[in-house]
């Protein structure tokens, strides 16, 4: 029964409900095999002995923690915390808890992994654009596999989930097209990230393929941020520097916003009538008023579920399959920036 003076253990607890101290255990465990009546059995007498399991004492034994490591590289991109909600509720439902770090915009999340691997986590998610290939093995060595989420980064082992970012640059370019654009500029992220890069290679050359010369291509630093992009907007067009173009594309949605709010408020340009705008993630604020955003969606909840299958927690000891690569397409949410064409 109850230890006078000391900690309920699992062992008083079968005791007490009359099983066995394995049962206790999948209890408690979600998904695991047991009748719904044990388990109400068992849940009855550890209410009344006040028993919590105890997830250290449990890994000791499993060698599991339960626990995955997510390293955020850019919060002030809202698509990011809907990401980390999305994850959180994905693996608080099968049992496992969440571990955040962060890294500095376009930083390397090596000294991040470092701080990781001290918890001897289950698993890496990575949102981060950079990971040496030598951080990656070591987690590899240790039994841990590492994903990375809508990103990937060339000759590296760490598998990864991402959407079509390439895929999604094109489907911009054709509505912004089909809308009548001939001259775009382009606010362009984290120079060092494949997502960046991906999206404006996929809107680029859907406009080269329909003879639209280069150097009606206009690329911009917005740096992936708002202000970034609200500066970069106002040194290119302001005091007539250079002629606003028929179309921007912001490589986020966060960058269009900014964009849209330098030309409105500063210039007194009309949206989408003096020039037309798209955006790339589908965050909640591109569909709210004054913004009314077209954008790329991005399948946020497909990719988390890509990714938990990635990391294949359910099977501890697996031989880890590096280099695997898989690309969701993103879809076009027509909004009131660019007009849709009857």
């Amino acid at each position: 029964m109850k230890n006078i003076g000391g900690r309920v253990t699992s062992l008083d607890v079968a005791a007490l409900a009359g099983v066995s101290q394995s049962a206790v255990s999948r209890a408690f465990t979600p998904g695991s095999s047991i009748s719904p009546a044990k388990r109400e059995l068992i849940l009855a007498a550890a209410r009344k002995l006040n028993y919590v399991p105890n997830s250290i004492a449990s890994s000791l034994t499993t060698r599991r923690t339960n626990m995955v490591a997510v390293i955020l590289g850019n919060l002030d991109n809202p698509f990011y915390v809907l990401v980390l909600k999305s994850l959180i509720e994905a693996l608080q439902a099968r049992g496992t808890q969440i571990l955040t770090f962060t890294v500095p915009n376009g930083g390397s999340s090596d000294n991040a992994l470092m701080r990781v691997l001290r918890y001897q986590v289950d698993g890496i998610i990575l949102t981060s654009a950079q990971l040496s290939t030598r951080m990656t093995s070591m987690c590899h060595d240790r039994g841990i596999p590492v994903v990375l989420f809508n990103r990937y980064i060339p000759g590296s082992d760490a598998s990864g989930v991402r959407c079509d970012n390439a895929g999604g640059g094109r489907l911009m370019a054709e509505a912004l097209l089909l809308a009548g654009a001939r001259s775009f500029a382009v606010l362009k992220g984290d120079p060092k990230g494949t997502t960046s890069q991906d999206r404006l290679q996929g809107f680029a050359e859907r406009l080269l393929e329909e003879g639209i010369p280069r150097s009606r291509i206009l690329e911009l630093e917005g740096q992936s941020v708002y202000d970034g992009a609200h500066a970069a907007t106002l040194q290119a067009f302001r005091d007539e520097k250079k002629p606003i173009p028929d179309a921007i594309f912001g490589i986020n949605d966060t960058m269009a916003m900014g964009a849209m709010d330098a030309l409105r408020g500063h210039m007194g340009v009309t949206i989408p009538q003096d020039v037309m705008f798209g955006g790339f993630d589908n965050i909640d604020e591109a569909d709210r008023w004054p913004y009314r955003l077209t954008t790329i969606s991005q399948p946020a909840r497909e990719m988390v579920d890509e990714t938990l299958k990635l990391l294949d927690l359910d099977n501890p000891g697996a031989e880890i399959e590096p280099g695997i690569d898989i690309k969701v397409p993103g879809k076009l949410i027509w909004r009131d920036t660019i007009p849709r064409q009857a």
